[in-house]
């Protein structure tokens, strides 16, 4: 999905069509014959033909310097596969890069040898280095494109156009902090410069960081509305964040402007996939994969539609040749994740844990490390801060609303669940990962890590928490949020919201943290890349929880076994809904059924019946998993 500024089917298409022309011509006696041995003095008789060819149906295109280079390099291998001389090939390379990349008033005349033109203005010469530079890019040569996007952006510091490819270069490299920094760069020298805003706010996505996303997507669009790509990644910016219409709508404007656009088809892919659409989701990755095989995100799309079999080879294949074609990083990560599942699922262990470790180094180049140290110092002061004594005393301020339910465990513990089944409930809503609490906590670390808030915060909490839970058309009586870190939080939670009702999932932790370690998390969480660190953070989880069913009062907090819930679904279901005082509802036996938006990596699992084959998974892998197996009698 990032940085569609890539997609140059069209260039490659016109390339390639010149060249069929030029070799027509040659056969029909009107050029040199490619197949006699031509001097590269030769060209001088049809340059002029050929140039004005090339106004015709090249100069017309929008063409990027990523784009100019591919349509070059298309013509110059179609060229040579059709058997015309190498050094006349070169000769004509060299004169159509010239003649789509310098402004006709400083270009060489076009019955002129390129070779003759050597004093080019400082501008014009610069613009060659950006084409060379493409022309690297277009052969996957990202190391020496940045280097001579380096010696461009030496020349003239301030080309913003330099600046935004070398971003774009870095992140082909997995040099995710330095490419953002280049965009950020590219915008402080030119802040009307739309794709600089686009490529940052694709990257901030892809980085894990949604919300900040919105932002310089939302200004690429205001610079140029038209802008395709910006379209689509805003739109997969707002599917992240549960507003579905105002994604779709994105979408549906970009295909009406361009219907082979593979991102929007991509996208309204996941976004039906999200909604529960599944053979819609499949047809939309399906057209995306007719126009390009080669689609990373339409073939991880597919893989999460359904379990897969062995039936599913020419999936794998496809995934692979996708892999292997020189995506970026993070794109490459979300493939082999996908092909671990596949493996996963019909038998093939090793291959699957390979397939992992491979997705782990690659998430590696655009996340910081895991720091243990400061989540024991952060665990320390809140179990200090918020102690028994005082989350019973009542505090001032604080809200007497029952309204909200926080879901809490371990990532892939089971929250989706356990939400998917009480918002099946008439009288509930799920609001998803409202990730309220962690932003604010961010914000107030150093005081609330001291103190619990005072009196006036309490009361501004109480009101933004409510207003971020969302507006309550169906009169609910509970509002769920199963935001991942709530866990981390509840002290601060109870001491605005002593009426709040918390449900903790419990699931065996080697499943667990197996299942985060499979799991295609985006950078920032850090903790998934290394079994240590997992099994550090699992740690930390089992601390807080244990110190939270201390210090909560009686009756705040519920246990529940992942497992006991798979086996003895009716009998859990009704402890649950006893605990937040919700009448018994059948629907909530049959919340495969529920039709609502779920923004989870479980989007297929729950909808789906309880199943029971996730239990004591670990198993198939307990001679790679080391490092998590001391957490075997660790139960939280």
């Amino acid at each position: 999905m990032l940085f569609k500024w890539f997609n140059a089917r069209e260039a490659a298409e016109v390339g390639a069509a010149l060249a069929d022309d030029f070799v027509l011509q040659s056969a029909s006696g009107s050029t040199p014959t490619p197949q006699k041995s031509a001097k590269p003095g030769d060209a001088q008789k049809f340059l002029q033909r050929f140039l004005q060819r090339v106004d015709r149906d090249a100069r017309p295109l929008e063409l990027n310097i990523f784009k100019r280079a591919k349509l070059a390099n298309s013509f110059k291998w179609r060229l040579l596969e059709k058997g015309v001389e190498h050094d006349l090939v070169e000769e004509l390379t060299q004169a159509l890069v010239l003649r789509l990349t310098i402004r006709p008033s400083g270009s060489p005349p076009p019955d002129k040898p390129v070779a003759a033109s050597r004093r080019w203005p400082s501008r014009d010469a610069v613009q060659a280095l950006l084409v060379q530079g493409g022309e690297r890019m277009a052969r996957g040569a990202f190391e020496e494109a940045v280097d001579t996007f380096e010696e461009a952006l030496t020349a003239d510091p301030r080309n913003v156009g330099a600046r935004n490819i070398l971003g774009v270069a870095l992140c082909r490299l997995g040099r995710y902090r330095e490419a953002g920094e280049q965009f950020r760069q590219a915008i402080g020298t030119k802040d009307n410069y739309p794709e600089a805003h686009c490529n940052l706010g694709s990257l901030l996505r892809a980085q894990g960081q949604i919300r900040e996303s919105e932002q310089p997507l939302r200004r690429a669009l205001k610079l140029k509305p038209t802008l395709i790509e910006a379209q689509t990644s805003l739109g997969a910016t707002l599917y992240m964040l549960g507003r579905m219409s105002e994604a779709r709508s994105l979408f549906e404007r970009a295909l009406r402007a361009a219907p082979r656009q593979v991102d929007a088809l991509t996208n309204m892919g996941q976004l039906s996939a999200l909604e529960g659409r599944f053979e819609e989701a499949a047809t939309w990755f399906s057209r995306a994969l007719e126009i390009d095989p080669k689609s990373w995100l339409a073939w991880v799309g597919l893989s999460g539609l359904h379990r897969m079999t062995a039936a599913d080879d020419a999936w794998l294949k496809g995934a692979q040749a996708s892999a292997d074609s020189g995506l970026a990083p993070l794109n490459e990560a979300s493939l082999r994740y996908a092909m671990a599942k596949y493996h996963d699922q019909i038998g093939e262990f090793a291959q699957a844990f390979a397939s992992v470790q491979r997705a782990k180094k690659l998430v590696k180049t655009a996340a910081a490390d895991y720091n243990g140290a400061a989540k024991t110092r952060f665990a320390d002061d809140l179990i200090r801060v918020y102690s028994h004594d005082t989350l019973t005393r009542v505090q001032s301020g604080a809200s007497d609303s029952a309204l909200p339910v926080l879901i809490v465990g371990m990532p892939r513990s089971g929250t989706s669940l356990i939400e998917q089944i009480v918002a099946s409930h008439p009288l509930a809503r799920g609001a998803g990962e409202v990730e309220f609490w962690a932003q604010q906590v961010t914000r107030h670390a150093v005081s609330w890590l001291q103190e619990p808030p005072d009196t006036t915060t309490r009361r501004k909490l109480s009101a933004g928490y409510l207003h971020a839970l969302g507006s309550n058309p169906t009169n609910a009586a509970r509002v769920l949020d199963k935001s991942l870190f709530n866990f981390e939080y509840l002290g601060i939670v109870h001491s605005v919201f002593p009426n709040a009702r918390v449900i903790h999932v419990q699931r065996d932790p080697l499943d667990t943290c197996l299942s985060c370690y499979f799991q295609d998390f985006p950078p920032a969480l850090n903790f998934t890349l290394e079994l240590s660190d997992l099994a550090h953070f699992y740690r930390h989880y089992h601390r807080l929880m244990e110190h939270w069913r201390r210090a909560l009062p009686p009756g705040a907090l519920l246990d529940v076994p992942y497992e006991a819930l798979i086996s003895g679904q009716e009998t859990w279901t009704r402890r649950i809904l006893e605990f937040l005082g919700l009448p018994w509802d059948e629907r909530c036996l049959n919340f495969h059924r529920t039709e609502r938006n779920v923004l989870t990596a479980s989007y297929w699992q729950v909808r789906q019946k309880m199943y029971q084959s996730s239990v004591g998974r670990w198993r198939n892998y307990q001679k790679f998993i080391g490092p998590l197996l001391e957490l075997r009698n660790l139960q939280a």
